[in-house]
């Protein structure tokens, strides 16, 4: 029986991933040459659809400028702080509702009601109450996360096994350690999942919020320049989004999530 040398396994380890990252790549080669080739035959105006050039060339203008970075720049700040936000009050509150029946009971019909509402709806009101800016958009980011995060969280408490509950009550567990070494991490592969699916809406909002309260950000950034017709800056700026949460989500939540879901045993697909 002949054994697979290191060399070998990397090889084929290195083979796979290259496979894997074309075939990641595959539909927006196809997308890139499907736009091309249309807006070449129709000869739409560029106010209408800019041909891709166009949305090269607008990028090249953002990157030498530099507003690509302060854009960029302002949306992830807020990303972030609303992402701690979302953490500190999602996960305290969805254990809260997990580890006890009533509670759940209770909040748990809100918390399904909330969700459709969770974001974008919350705009008018975050106006009203923190005025236009920074903290406003702030705001809908912790809003569209929460929601999923506290119910993902809910539902990882909900499935620790009962007899690790019981055996950890038994010993006379203490609170804090019941939090932190039994309810934690019995539901972190589902708080993971409701990171990863809470921050694809808070990027959501996050746009939704800076195009109407904010002076500043990719949202802002995009209004401004629908103002001018310019459809390429605007296709540019769609494009960093979309690349920007691929980024976050390939290559921070969805190997976070796979490796917390192997940790605990569990079965799953993570794509």
């Amino acid at each position: 029986m002949a054994l697979t040398s290191p060399a070998g396994r990397r090889g084929g380890k290195l083979s796979r991933r290259l496979s894997a990252a074309l075939w990641f790549l595959l539909p927006f080669v196809l997308l890139a040459a499907v736009w091309v080739v249309i807006v070449e035959v129709t000869e739409v105006e560029m106010r209408i659809f800019p041909q891709i050039t166009d949305v090269a060339g607008a990028f090249g203008e953002l990157w030498s400028s530099g507003e690509l970075f302060t854009h960029v720049g302002a949306s992830l700040r807020r990303v972030v702080l609303g992402v701690i936000a979302a953490i500190l009050t999602g996960i305290p509150f969805g254990i809260l509702l997990g580890s006890s029946r009533w509670v759940a009971a209770f909040f748990a019909p809100l918390l399904r009601f909330s969700v459709a509402l969770a974001g974008i709806a919350w705009i008018p009101l975050a106006t009203l109450w923190l005025g236009y800016g920074e903290r406003a958009v702030i705001f809908i980011v912790w809003n569209a996360m929460f929601f999923a995060l506290a119910y993902n969280t809910m539902l990882g408490v909900q499935r620790i096994p009962t007899q690790l509950l019981r055996a950890a009550r038994s010993m006379g567990t203490p609170r804090a350690r019941m939090f932190t070494e039994v309810l934690l991490p019995g539901a972190l592969p589902n708080i993971v999942t409701g990171l990863r699916v809470g921050l694809g809406y808070g990027w959501r909002g996050l746009v939704a919020a800076e195009i109407i309260a904010a002076s500043a950000g990719v949202g802002y950034s995009i209004f401004l320049a629908q103002k001018f017709f310019r459809t390429d800056v605007i296709i540019a700026f769609m494009i960093v989004i979309g690349v920007l949460w691929l980024i976050t989500d390939r290559a921070v939540l969805a190997p976070l999530e796979r490796r917390t879901v192997e940790r605990w045993g569990m079965k799953a697909v993570t794509a």
